[in-house]
């Protein structure tokens, strides 16, 4: 596989903490009458340091709809890998009983994701937008917001929907398993993993130790999948690979991932998979994009052109298949020919942030300055929107002749 390069050396260190210093305004700006406001008080106006501790607090929402408007007591923490490096930092919110966010399905649990890096603030919502014209089962709902702690203010925010399994997300029932392939790097003291011979699978979902028979269940299966893949009959209609993947979601996620040329997608870190035992691997949901859509400057993946997710050893074993490939380019056509509407929405959202995103970046001054890993830093707002938009557009045209010349 290609190697990565979020493994990230001492001088890059050096380079994001120079870029990231703390850049805020003093003033406290008046909310946008257009965008909801979240304002978290902790305990004791506690700073939130730590992305293992929670804080207790409290939550008020605000908006338009009083019947969105929520006062509720909270715990609070940091979460994130790189992103957490970041003066504008993300938080795991938890409740203590499911709540409604702003007419979002009820749950526990969420994310307030800063988008710092991507100055649009839309990349995670272009691609939820992609994922939600999909076939996949499930996909984040979101909504953009103004976020104050402890009454600073520190601009927009995305507050989305945590991909766990509930009744409402990930939806696996009593005995299935949410994965995500990951870097051993980047785990958790206690996270519960395995190997194949190409991928380290965390498991997200069930909570359980690695001497538990339902451990062996999954990773029995994954090791079966991947030998089958990758064996002489993969491709074989009755025991080859498409007797243990559902192909429309591994079909469906590919082309996310490969239209918006995601970096980490091509199974680094945040590659979600869901299992329930009887039935099929399943690709999904998505999840995070902030360096994604041109948005970043190695790699390669700040050109338009150029396969990524197809070089990743289980879909680049897949492509060997000619009907895997014939049903690959038939569902691209389903997207490309509904290209107009991605992009109005990156219009509509850009116009709905408009005048908050001045706010954020009057607080945080980073137009026109790299962050990492920018290809570009614009010193307008608007630009940096132009660029989105004509990259976006650009990627699915070189798609579209590449897949027909397959």
């Amino acid at each position: 596989m290609l190697v990565m390069k979020k493994i990230i050396p001492i001088l890059f260190l050096l380079l994001l903490l120079g870029c990231s210093e703390d850049r805020r305004v003093s003033e406290t700006p008046e909310p946008s009458a257009n965008l909801p406001t979240i304002s978290i008080t902790t305990e004791n106006l506690s700073p939130i340091v730590s992305k293992e501790d929670y804080l207790n607090g409290s939550l008020e929402i605000s908006g338009e709809s009083i019947d969105n408007n929520l006062l509720v007591d909270l715990k609070i923490r940091g979460r994130g890998n790189t992103t957490w490096n970041f003066p504008k930092k993300p938080y795991q919110i938890k409740f203590d009983s499911k709540e409604s966010v702003l007419g979002m399905p009820e749950d526990k649990k969420w994310i307030l994701l800063a988008n710092y890096t991507d100055k649009t603030m839309l990349r995670n919502e272009v691609a939820f937008d992609l994922s939600r014209f999909s076939d996949l089962d499930w996909t984040p709902e979101s909504r953009f917001v103004e976020l104050f702690i402890n009454s600073e203010y520190l601009g927009v925010y995305q507050i989305t929907q945590k991909v766990e399994e509930s009744s409402n997300r990930v939806n696996i029932g009593d005995d299935g398993y949410l994965l995500e392939v990951d870097q051993l790097s980047r785990l958790d003291v206690d996270d519960v993993y395995f190997e194949t011979s190409h991928y380290l699978f965390n498991i997200k979902e069930p909570s359980l130790n690695a001497e538990d028979n339902a451990y062996n269940i999954i990773k029995n299966y994954i090791e079966l999948t991947e030998s089958v893949l990758l064996g002489d009959n993969f491709s074989d209609p009755i025991n080859g690979y498409a007797k243990y993947i559902d192909v429309d979601s591994f079909i469906d996620w590919y082309l996310v991932n490969e239209i918006t040329k995601n970096n980490d997608a091509i199974f680094y870190s945040s590659v979600y998979m869901n299992y329930i035992p009887g039935g099929k691997l399943k690709m999904g949901p998505i999840w995070d994009y902030d360096i994604s859509l041109g948005n970043i400057n190695y790699n390669g993946n700040d050109t338009t052109d150029g396969f990524w997710i197809k070089n990743a050893t289980w879909y680049s074993r897949l492509f060997e298949d000619p009907i895997f490939v014939e049903k690959v380019k038939s569902r691209f056509n389903y997207f490309y020919n509904n290209r107009s509407l991605f992009q109005e929405k990156i219009n509509s959202n850009s116009s709905f942030l408009y005048e908050a995103q001045e706010r954020n970046f009057n607080t945080w001054p980073i137009l026109g300055v790299y962050v990492w890993p920018n290809n570009v830093f614009y010193p307008t707002y608007d630009e940096e929107v132009t660029y989105l938009d004509q990259w976006l557009n650009d990627r699915l045209e070189w798609l579209n002749t590449s897949f027909n010349n397959l």
